[in-house]
């Protein structure tokens, strides 16, 4: 009983500790079938950028360093802050995701009222390559 009450307060810690609504999320098939609708950034590592990304996603790095925050910023720079936005990591499950937060905060705090995160609740491979969404593919 006592992990059970444990695990449910940690769980609802973690979903507290979100910057975003229900509204602010996006879920895969419907980003699949509107690409060309929103600007959608790659928020994560290089690695998997270079490995697999949503077609046509430009890369700002990743969201948990100050480089990664700067070049976000500079991926923006000129957008109007109505510009639909989506932003992705997909490193991990979300829930643990050390990017996609503080990418959410700082498009908010600059002033854009249309942030959306997409939903990957596992990463990226499992909740769009897999299904086959749209992907750019390197060779490494």
């Amino acid at each position: 009983m006592r992990r059970a009450i444990l695990f449910t307060l940690t769980a609802g810690l973690l979903l507290a500790a979100d910057p975003w609504t229900a509204t602010d999320i996006v879920a895969p098939a419907a980003l699949a079938r509107d690409v060309k609708g929103p600007l959608i950034i790659h928020v994560g590592f290089d690695v998997l950028y270079r490995a697999a990304h949503i077609a046509g996603t430009p890369y700002a790095g990743p969201a948990s360093k100050p480089e990664g925050l700067a070049e976000l910023k500079k991926a923006v720079a000129g957008q109007p802050h109505d510009r639909d936005i989506v932003i992705y990591c997909g490193c991990c499950p979300m829930e643990k995701c050390p990017n996609i937060r503080p990418a959410f905060a700082a498009l908010r705090e600059m002033g854009f009222t249309r942030v959306r995160v997409l939903s990957l609740p596992e990463n990226l491979k499992t909740d769009w390559i897999d299904h086959g969404y749209p992907t750019d593919q390197r060779s490494q």
